[in-house]
């Protein structure tokens, strides 16, 4: 056997019997030959980490438009985040983790600039709607064409809340993703000055705790310890509804009107009129039909600055040019009079 046909012989013999095997992938929408070394679900990661749409989530925003301070989340960061809390609850529960972290690196591929005000834009300017989850499945099969596997490409699709997956290591995921965004974001908040760990709800705090990391620890064993031995992965009934009540108030004070969102209508200015401007530009070169899902894939490819200096470029008047500050540097140095004068001095 080579190395990969030992790995999936591993993932056989030592996984759960609920876990998903690489040897039984339903395989991928165009046939290839198979890596001597890895298995398919970690050339579907492999391809992911490598793939232009995920360097680009170092500049999209998480929850707080382009921040200064380089400590609050990027959508990046949130991506690396769910990574590490689905394959903790995949290992502890002898699932596929290298299923679990593909689908965890890619799930947010497709997301806007500006986070969901951006999203929310372009499912008004987009006919039939635009949700992020649906666009990162179309990055990974068409706009980068990565060709993944149809296990991989599902738990994209249904990291969203409202799908059901249909592996555990996708519902590992979809778990994830809430655990994480709830908790880093009641982090960021709390540096923004926004909230106080005092403000969360009393009875959240004493289910949970007030501490961050045993916050996030109590949520992975409540995933973890209902879910051993069992075809399905899910938080216990009470650390679900603490859970649920958790980020409704999020929502409620920082989600929605909370100085968080104050640059928000900016934003949206920003995508609404790209998307017109964009628009108008193809209307001589490409058939009507096709403008519109061109301009969206663009526009939702964009990263927070990219998008900021595409408008500028667009609506801002520019002044006239004139020569910079280096200009004059070298000015100085090519003048020898100046050495003199500071003599006379």
């Amino acid at each position: 056997m080579n190395i990969r046909e030992k790995l999936e012989q591993r993932e056989i013999v030592n996984l759960s019997e609920y876990a998903t095997k690489s040897r039984f992938s339903a395989g991928r929408i165009t046939k290839e030959d198979e890596c001597d070394l890895r298995t398919c679900f970690q050339r579907d990661r492999d391809r992911i980490l490598h793939s232009k749409a995920f360097r680009r989530l170092k500049h999209k925003t998480q929850v707080f438009l382009s921040p200064f301070d380089d400590h609050f989340r990027t959508r990046l960061t949130h991506t690396l985040e769910v990574s590490q809390i689905a394959r903790t609850i995949a290992r502890s529960l002898d699932l596929n983790e290298d299923l679990t972290e593909a689908i965890a690196l890619g799930h947010d591929l497709g997301h806007t600039p500006f986070g969901h005000c951006g999203e929310g834009v372009l499912n008004e300017l987009m006919k039939g709607g635009f949700h992020h989850n649906v666009q990162s499945v179309r990055v990974v099969e068409v706009l980068e064409n990565l060709n993944l596997c149809r296990e991989t490409v599902d738990g994209i699709l249904t990291h969203s809340w409202g799908y059901v997956p249909k592996t555990l290591e996708a519902q590992a995921v979809q778990l994830a993703d809430k655990i994480a965004y709830i908790n880093h974001d009641i982090e960021d908040s709390i540096r923004a000055g926004i909230i106080c760990e005092s403000d969360l709800p009393k009875d959240c705090i004493k289910y949970f705790s007030s501490n961050q990391s045993e916050r996030l620890n109590k949520m992975i064993n409540e995933v973890v310890n209902n879910s051993l031995s069992k075809p399905q992965v899910a938080m216990s009934e009470e650390g679900w509804h603490y859970t649920t009540k958790l980020r409704e108030w999020m929502f409620a004070n920082v989600y929605i009107d909370s100085p968080a969102k104050l640059e928000e209508v900016k934003a949206k200015k920003v995508i609404r009129e790209l998307f017109y401007l964009y628009s108008d530009m193809l209307k001589p070169i490409c058939e009507p039909e096709r403008i519109e899902r061109i301009v969206t894939d663009y526009i939702s490819g964009m990263t927070d600055r990219y998008a900021v200096e595409r408008f500028k470029e667009n609506f801002i008047p520019k002044g006239i040019k004139t020569s910079t500050g280096e200009d004059y540097l070298f000015k100085l140095a090519a003048d020898k009079n100046v050495d003199t004068l500071d003599k006379c001095q």
